[in-house]
């Protein structure tokens, strides 16, 4: 799945992890997600949403 974390967490100027605190996950998670090695559950899609004041499928896009 293509994700835009990585464009959202630098336009903050937030490390992966100062979002990762954010989130209540690793740094790790952090990385994964933004590299398409992880898909988020949906509780932590969630939370990432909310966190960043956009819809879901505004952050996550299937790929094609």
């Amino acid at each position: 799945m293509n994700n835009r974390i990585q464009e959202l967490r630098q336009l903050q100027g937030w490390s992966q992890q100062d979002l990762a605190l954010h989130l209540g996950v690793s740094r790790q998670t952090v990385n994964a997600l933004e590299r398409g090695r992880y898909d988020p559950s949906l509780p932590l899609a969630f939370s990432i949403s909310k966190l960043f004041s956009l819809k879901i499928e505004d952050i996550f896009q299937p790929e094609p």
